[in-house]
């Protein structure tokens, strides 16, 4: 609910604070007053668009605040889903900057209108003349006969089931245009396979093969350099080995003489045997050089096999041709045994299918039984609020099984059957396509009175919705009001003084001149300050006698 409202600098407020009462609250005032202008503040914070004209001082910025009192799951999740503070109370702000920028905040946080036209469902519903009304909404119209019908807890059964089904039917899919990819690709793909697989590399094969390929290729300049190097070591005349051992001999002879020589001497002899082992290893590599043309042939082969296998895939080494043998191994694997999978989603799919059918029919057979009570007393209603010749008509028609059952639940209506006339002899429209401002909104009022108790409902805001009523019909509809307002938060603009005699609360707009400006205020009134002002709206500015003791009445009862 709205507990309170803040506006500063808006049309012709300069500055103004409501506490509002959590039950019916009632704002009167003459016309002209600024009662519009207050309900058009309002609407700034629930989403609607600005421009600087509402600036009553174009160098300061407007700036209008609502703190709402509401902790619904739904606004808890919108307010996590966005990243907001999740507190009790929810403070709105809407600044609107001379240059005409405008910003909006939610608990201090920057939001986009967007979000703030989200958040606004969950906390007000206002009506106004001649607005586009949740009411001409299907969503809406099957929501209240749910709400009438007991049918939350086999919904939420329902939906529970419905999505399983969905997402079962969106595997099946998937499986089945997987099946049709792999039945156009099977021949290729086996194919592929099979090349590959004849092909049967091994780990690192066609690496290696590149490897040995280059020492074969190079096999006798590698025993030439060998030779050379082993000559030089240790078979010419002058080989480096007996000279190091030669000179190790001589040097050894003096290291009792000078001590550094003892050191450098044995470094030569390490030398010596470094080179001795070298020498061992390059004849060994020796022995195991040669060049097969057979085998080089045989190499080259399989390198032109690998080579076009990898060119062909777009791959670039063995490991590559490996995996992708292995991937085309499973994908055949699947083909074989992708009609069991959907075997199984069918037979899946075909029982959820039953569940979700049989639970839709408990739903739709409530909202049938729902509909003729709720058609009685909605009729019954609109007669006292001063519609005696309208008629609402709830049509609920079979539709494919879908997130919410198997009906189309739509609101008729018709706003002039004589009395005693027929139902049939006059045609049962839409309600959006027929009904008038004022109408959908005393509709509204009915229809909501009888679900306030089972929806989820945020604050009702009714901006002169008895407008064309007066007498006994006003008086119902303060009735209404009233016990609509047990149940949710009321805010109610309103000339009629037998609806401004229902409220908890009587808010009263009024002018007055400050310098050479006109500006608007609003005061909460006390019991004898309510009775003046009802009784002005029954007689004019200097009430009767008589219309303060009906004034008095219509507080006191």
């Amino acid at each position: 609910m709205l507990t309170h409202l803040s506006v500063q600098n808006y049309a012709i407020i300069d500055q103004l604070e409501i506490d509002f009462s959590p039950v019916l609250n009632v704002i009167t005032g003459e016309t002209g007053a600024g009662k519009s202008i207050l309900v058009g503040a309002l609407g700034l914070i629930l989403g609607q668009r600005a421009d600087t004209n509402v600036l009553l001082n174009k160098e300061k910025k407007c700036i209008v605040e609502g703190l709402f009192r509401a902790n619904t799951p739904r606004l808890k999740a919108f307010l996590k889903e966005n990243e907001l503070d999740v507190l009790d109370d929810v403070v709105v702000r809407r600044e609107i900057a001379p240059n005409g920028k405008s910003r909006a905040f939610i608990n201090d946080t920057p939001v986009n209108l967007v979000q703030l036209n989200r958040l606004s469902g969950m906390l007000v519903d206002m009506h106004q003349q001649f607005d586009t009304l949740e009411l001409g909404e299907l969503d809406f119209q099957r929501e209240v006969i749910d709400a009438l019908a007991g049918n939350r807890q086999k919904l939420e059964d329902y939906q529970a089931i419905y999505a399983t089904l969905a997402a079962a039917k969106e595997r099946l899919a998937a499986l089945q245009e997987q099946k049709l990819v792999f039945s156009r690709e099977f021949d290729y793909q086996q194919f592929q396979y099979t090349e590959l697989s004849e092909a049967a590399f091994r780990d690192n094969e066609l690496e290696e093969i590149e490897q040995e390929l280059k020492v074969q290729e190079n096999a006798e300049g590698i025993r030439r350099a060998i030779a050379e190097a082993l000559a030089d070591l240790q078979e010419s005349e002058e080989a480096v080995i007996r000279k190091i051992k030669s000179h190790t001999s001589r040097l050894g002879q003096f290291t009792t003489v000078h001590p550094a020589l003892a050191e450098l001497v044995e470094r030569l002899h390490a030398a010596e045997i470094e080179l001795k082992d070298i020498a061992g290893e390059l004849e060994s590599v020796s022995g195991h050089v040669h060049a097969d043309p057979a085998s080089i042939e045989k190499m080259n082969e399989r390198l032109s096999v690998g080579y076009r296998l990898l060119k062909k895939h777009g791959l670039r080494t063995t490991a590559e041709l490996i995996e992708l043998t292995r991937q085309l191994s499973e994908r055949l694997g699947s083909v074989l045994d992708i009609d069991d999978k959907i075997e199984e989603e069918e037979k899946l799919s075909a029982q959820l299918q039953n569940k979700a059918m049989e639970l839709a029919k408990e739903i739709s057979s409530a909202r049938q039984s729902a509909v003729p009570p709720m058609e009685k007393q909605v009729n019954k209603m609109l007669v006292k609020v001063g519609m005696p010749n309208a008629r609402l008509q709830v049509q609920v028609r079979p539709a494919a099984l879908g997130p919410t059952g198997i009906d189309a639940v739509e609101f008729l209506f018709n706003a002039n059957i004589p009395a005693g006339a027929a139902a049939g002899e006059k045609p049962f429209l839409p309600l959006r396509k027929v009904a008038s401002g004022g109408e959908l909104s005393r509709l509204m009022l009915c229809v909501k009175s009888l679900v306030a108790r089972s929806m989820d409902l945020p604050s009702l805001i009714f901006d002169e919705i008895d407008t064309g009523i007066s007498g006994e019909a006003a008086r119902q509809v303060g009735g209404i009001m009233k016990e609509l307002a047990s149940a949710r938060q009321i805010i109610c603009i309103t000339h009629q003084p037998q609806i401004a005699g229902k409220a908890d609360a009587h808010f009263l707009v009024y002018k007055s001149v400050v310098g050479q400006e006109v500006k608007t205020g609003v005061k909460l009134l006390n019991t004898d300050e309510r009775i003046v002002a009802i009784a002005k709206m029954l007689s004019g500015e200097k009430p009767t006698a008589a219309a303060m003791e009906n004034a008095r009445e219509m507080v006191m009862n």
